[in-house]
């Protein structure tokens, strides 16, 4: 299966329009981008409190979801997605620590103002966002002060999150439909 093949194309474009994952579909309607899911997902179910019901809470939702949506590039590069692994003492370079300064400082103001046990105090858009960083400092064993690790235990310990890891340590390592030739 190859990329430039328009076949292929094709069919990756009925999947997803951007080449990107996640892409919901819901009544025919196609959203691609994480944002825009969680954004659609609170218009069509506000009652699911996606985002906080108080407008200055909701507001700093939107900007950490968005912070993390666009942000912390360094964190995705030095420390790829791998639910199958763990590296014990794995050295973390400096450019990606300071994303993992960046997001813990952010975490610790949000369980301080809201008083956890989920960034604003009920689960939004924001932990859902930030729920594979905590996949990430499991996967590399990064060292988190026990306010940012009881966050990350609190939502590796969410049963849909414990069923999407499972799920993803049971997929096959290659998948030989996915696979592109070069």
């Amino acid at each position: 299966m190859s990329a430039d093949d328009p076949s292929t194309r094709a069919e990756l474009l009925l999947l997803s329009p951007s080449f990107l994952v996640p892409c919901l579909t819901h009544d025919g309607i196609s959203v691609w981008d994480t944002l825009a899911i969680a954004e659609y997902l609170h218009e069509i179910r506000p009652e699911a409190g996606l985002l906080p019901a108080d407008r200055s809470a909701r507001a700093h939702c939107r900007a950490i979801s968005g912070e993390m949506h666009s942000g912390f590039s360094n964190l995705r590069s030095a420390l790829p997605m791998n639910l199958k692994a763990h590296y014990p003492r794995f050295k973390v370079w400096a450019g990606a620590q300071a994303d993992i300064d960046r997001i813990t400082a952010v975490w610790r103001e949000c369980l301080a103002k809201y008083k956890g046990p989920w960034l604003f105090g009920s689960p939004t858009m924001a932990d859902a966002m930030y729920a594979p960083v905590c996949t990430r400092f499991r996967t590399y064993d990064v060292k988190l002060d026990p306010a940012c690790a009881a966050y990350c235990e609190h939502i590796l310990g969410m049963p849909i999150l414990r069923e999407w890891i499972t799920a993803a340590r049971a997929e096959p390592d290659e998948i030989e439909e996915l696979d592109v030739e070069l």
